[in-house]
């Protein structure tokens, strides 16, 4: 049986999954951690994850879980038999994002989850989300220690370009319509790269549309189920 790997976005953890935990019914599922991994490498993040895993996989990945996704197929085309990339880009940083990630670790260090809250709220959720949403995304930044979040930041600025996982896996594609670090545009030209490719825009979304549009991110969750695993 493959095993769907749900991996979580920054500064988010594995509870952000909840509201497709009815889709998943019956099937062998895992939702880890990413920050219990250990460093601060992707590759070694998809490594660890790799031993700790057995057969086939379908990753789902959102923002930061989606880079682990792609390096998890990099390592392993054998056993990965499909991506759903929630908001997460194929390509490594540029210098411009590298400088950006620089300028958030500095915020982390000196103000915390709290300032990382406040500086990110903005940025991961759409204005009009519901303040059951905005709550609870606050309460998993604000869960993190200023440690695990800076190692995961440098994990997300030194990833490699996985651009190539594009055309030998199929790759599904969701992003919010107002997504500002992965807008439509940019996931529509990566799209073209994957055969078979599928990209689904979420209106009244921004960085997570599986928790401000969960019902209509689980109909692309269940379909992507039935065509991979």
């Amino acid at each position: 049986m493959t095993t769907v790997v749900l991996a979580h976005a920054f500064p988010l953890d594995e509870r952000m999954w909840e509201p497709q935990l009815a889709a998943l019914s019956g099937r062998d599922a895992a939702t880890p951690n990413l920050y219990d991994l250990g460093g601060s490498s992707m590759d070694g993040w998809a490594q660890r994850l790799l031993e700790d895993l057995d057969g086939d996989l379908a990753v789902v990945g959102a923002s930061m879980g989606g880079y682990l996704a792609l390096a998890l197929a990099r390592q392993a085309p054998e056993r990965v038999r499909a991506l759903l990339l929630a908001g997460a880009r194929p390509d490594a940083d540029s210098q411009e994002r590298r400088a950006g990630r620089a300028g958030t670790i500095e915020l982390i260090q000196r103000e915390g989850s709290e300032g990382l809250w406040e500086n990110q709220r903005d940025k991961l959720l759409a204005d009009d989300a519901s303040l059951e949403v905005v709550e609870r995304v606050e309460e998993m930044t604000l869960a993190r220690e200023p440690s695990e979040l800076v190692r995961a930041v440098e994990a997300i600025r030194d990833r490699p370009d996985n651009t190539e996982v594009l055309r030998a896996i199929p790759v599904v594609f969701a992003v919010g319509e107002g997504d500002l670090f992965f807008p439509p545009g940019e996931a529509a030209r990566f799209a073209g790269l994957s055969e078979p490719a599928r990209l689904a825009v979420f209106p009244r979304s921004r960085h997570l549309p599986n928790l401000e549009q969960p019902d209509e991110f689980n109909r692309l969750l269940t379909d992507f189920l039935q065509a991979y695993c």
